[in-house]
């Protein structure tokens, strides 16, 4: 059965969707069968894989007008789409009975299929990001390497707990890993060991350094592997899929 993954920061701008799809290559690269799930309103892993207006997409499954349907991006990395439509389903799930299981009981149909399915949340703490948490197995937290990108870390850390508390008993911090770092700057490697020191063996030895081509690889509908190989974001993501990988 697959391991269901939730790349989750409320806060932007830390890299989480360029992880996301960088994590399901990587794993995808290493000879897993992935599958990505774009639970964010703004879509931007959707777009950022080059596609565009899809028909069937978790928006649509939610609602119940249909199961989820993975399009295929590669042999072995499939992906469901998002929608700007997302936006409204906080609001029109709200009555839903059992309406924090609703992601789950779709993955649940699937979850044999794929070795890991990654989820793609949104950068709130809403009823999607809870849909998320409820569906996962594991938090995976990108953080930037600045002082700022902590704050609010410990707000995520107790949604989870409460999470797991009320919701999924099996739920856990899978990982945290820095990303946009340079080893140069003082305050990137001090952010480092502050994290080493308050998570210990959570933190992932894995850093994603500050790399031009992860920016990059999006407007060309690629992800870092397809788009330039030999980069450093490349290097990066196959070390922390390699990390993940041997947690499982």
């Amino acid at each position: 059965m697959g391991k269901v993954l939730s790349i989750s920061n409320h806060k932007g701008g830390v890299g989480k969707t360029t992880s996301a799809i960088n994590i399901g290559a990587g794993l995808n690269k290493l000879g897993k069968k992935v599958l990505l799930i774009d639970l964010d309103p703004q879509a931007n892993l959707t777009q950022s894989l080059g596609l565009t207006n899809q028909e069937r997409t978790i928006y649509g499954a939610l609602k119940g007008d249909h199961k989820l349907e993975p399009v295929m991006i590669l042999e072995g990395l499939d992906i469901v789409p998002s929608t700007l439509d997302l936006s409204g389903a906080e609001i029109e799930l709200s009555s839903e009975p059992g309406r924090e299981y609703i992601l789950k009981e779709l993955i649940d149909e699937i979850r044999e299929t794929y070795d890991f399915i990654i989820i793609d949340s949104p950068p709130s703490l809403g009823l999607l990001t809870i849909n998320s948490f409820t569906a996962a197995d594991e938090i995976i937290i990108p953080l930037q390497a600045q002082f700022l990108a902590m704050q609010g870390l410990a707000k995520l850390v107790e949604v989870v707990e409460k999470i797991k508390s009320r919701l999924n008993k099996g739920l856990k911090v899978g990982g945290v890993f820095i990303t946009q770092y340079d080893g140069r700057k003082v305050l990137n490697r001090d952010v480092f060991e502050t994290i080493n020191e308050h998570f210990k063996s959570e933190v992932f030895k894995t850093k994603i350094r500050d790399n031009i081509a992860l920016a990059e690889a999006p407007a060309q509908g690629l992800d870092i592997f397809r788009y330039n190989a030999k980069s450093n974001g490349a290097e990066d993501y196959l070390a922390l899929s390699e990390e993940i990988l041997n947690r499982k």
